[in-house]
């Protein structure tokens, strides 16, 4: 568990203080030159100050994987936790404390391999939080494995002759679950795109799921560069309630006006593979939040107390 410098605390009744994008880093991320996970870092603290949350009013949780080293680098509580289990952790940390806003960061394997449980279930349950996997598209951490959304075909340690099944798409896995709320795609190096996603999932009451596709310069530094070379091999999802940031019309040829209230045309969307596509693909929220239905009464530190007390009293000897 990372804690928050007293210079922070104190900040919480000095209405007068303003935050700006580096005061909620605390060390300098140690990921490899060219990685994806600096740009969503940067585009989480772009967010952070422009929304000048109180660092002792955020929490973030992670699992395992390079992504998963996010809570050692933001000014905020944070949980690094086991792999594949952030979103049980976050999830019981929402309920418990229900005031404080909570991000998850998991990676591609972390996430829908290991954690593919509990990805179902905290979808359905639609608790308030903004969750953001980062996929590369290969284990990373552990040196070139194959994972669920590695490509077809691609050589790694674990699949030296190329992946043999067809990779999982997370956004069709998404939109399949019954409760699932708010399922968007953005990328890396499309910084402006990235910061309005995240800020339209912060804006969102309920489960936030936002897949950042992110370059991995050591082990699958080609699997998005068409993309990054051409605009023209990517489209644009825009609506007024999803996302559409100024300028990018400028560099993209493609773009789609796209109600996210339309689950059929975001399932047919998402299961297409003549264009990539960024943007909200599904955004609702009429369903039901799962902190919301399932509230944890307040329970102040004395009665925490007398609790402990009648517990322990039953079973003395």
């Amino acid at each position: 568990m990372s804690s928050i410098p007293i210079s922070l605390l104190e900040l919480e009744d000095d209405t007068s203080s303003c935050l700006v994008a580096e005061d909620y880093q605390t060390r300098p991320g140690k990921w490899c030159a060219g990685c994806g996970d600096f740009g969503a870092l940067n585009a989480v603290k772009r967010l952070l100050a422009k929304e000048q949350l109180k660092p002792e009013k955020m929490a973030f949780v992670s699992g395992i994987g390079c992504s998963s080293r996010f809570p050692h680098y933001v000014n905020a509580y944070g949980f690094h936790g086991i792999h594949g289990r952030a979103l049980p952790i976050a999830t019981g940390l929402k309920l418990a404390r229900p005031e404080l806003d909570v991000f998850v960061v998991m990676g591609d394997g972390d996430c829908t391999s290991i954690g593919a449980g509990h990805w179902i279930h905290a979808t359905r349950y639609n608790t308030n939080m903004t969750v953001l996997m980062l996929d590369n598209n290969i284990y990373g951490l552990t040196k070139n494995q194959t994972s669920p959304t590695t490509p077809q075909g691609h050589a790694s340690m674990t699949s030296p002759k190329g992946a043999v099944l067809p990779a999982l798409d997370p956004l069709q896995a998404t939109l399949g679950i019954s409760n699932a709320s708010f399922v968007a795609q953005t990328a890396d190096w499309v910084p402006a795109h990235l910061y309005a996603t995240l800020q339209a999932g912060f804006k969102h009451n309920g489960f936030s799921f936002i897949r950042i596709l992110q370059r991995c310069p050591k082990f699958t530094p080609k699997v998005f560069a068409e993309n990054v070379k051409n605009p023209d091999h990517t489209e644009l999802l825009v609506h007024e309630n999803g996302v559409d940031a100024p300028g990018l019309d400028k560099l993209f040829k493609a773009i789609r006006v796209h109600d996210p209230k339309d689950i059929d045309e975001a399932r047919a969307l998402a299961q297409r593979r003549d264009l990539l596509r960024l943007g909200v693909f599904f955004r609702d929220e009429s369903f039901p939040v799962y902190d919301e239905v399932r509230a944890v009464p307040p329970v102040s530190p004395e009665e925490k107390v007398q609790k402990l007390e009648k517990e322990f009293e039953r079973y003395a000897v």
